[in-house]
């Protein structure tokens, strides 16, 4: 199956953004922050909150592809179709589990290369960055790919900044902890 062109244009957008990283302290990269804005979740205003699928899809909605538009990387595992391992092709999105195959958590990424028994991924929130890193095979989940021949690209963008939640949501150190948290329990430990 061929790849969808505007799928190739997501992966050379993701490639420009090597070297972003998330800033030390209580700043915030504000180009981290536009990743949620791009999928409608423009109430997250850090870069500590897990960022990896908000990055997948901020690049596949910016290429003119309708991405999952969830916060969550194992969303993927319903978007587009699934291909095999073999047949990976640059760009394509590789979804990959964390803690266990059954949890929750998970990690999302585009495939570069494959290296024996790891796979090169471009991704986002990786040592808290945009890069280029190595995952076991072992815990691939599934190898996603928008069909050529499919037209799922948006009627409507999403719009950037005005997807904000019924009320504002204060800073406080209880949304603090919980961003914090959330950020923790996403990453799982060391990749």
């Amino acid at each position: 199956m061929k790849m969808h062109q505007l799928q190739r244009q997501a992966y050379i957008m993701a490639s420009e953004e090597k070297g972003l990283r998330e800033l030390r302290g209580p700043e915030n990269n504000p180009s981290v922050v536009q990743f949620f804005a791009d999928v409608g979740h423009g109430w997250v205003k850090d870069d500590e909150t897990a960022w990896c699928a908000a990055f997948v899809g901020a690049m596949l909605e910016r290429a003119g592809l309708r991405s999952t538009r969830a916060l969550n990387a194992r969303s993927y595992l319903e978007w587009g179709q699934e291909v095999s391992l073999e047949d990976a092709k640059v760009g394509d999105v590789l979804v990959f589990w964390r803690g266990s195959p059954d949890d929750w958590r998970g990690h999302v990424g585009f495939f570069v290369n494959r290296a024996g028994t790891h796979l090169e991924v471009l991704g986002g929130n990786q040592s808290d960055a945009v890069t280029v890193q190595r995952y076991p095979v072992s815990r691939l989940l599934s190898v996603r790919r928008m069909p050529a021949d499919e037209d799922h690209v948006p009627q409507t963008r999403v719009p950037v900044l005005d997807a904000q939640p019924p009320r504002p949501v204060k800073e406080g150190p209880l949304v603090k902890l919980i961003n914090r948290l959330f950020s923790f329990l996403s990453k799982g430990g060391p990749a």
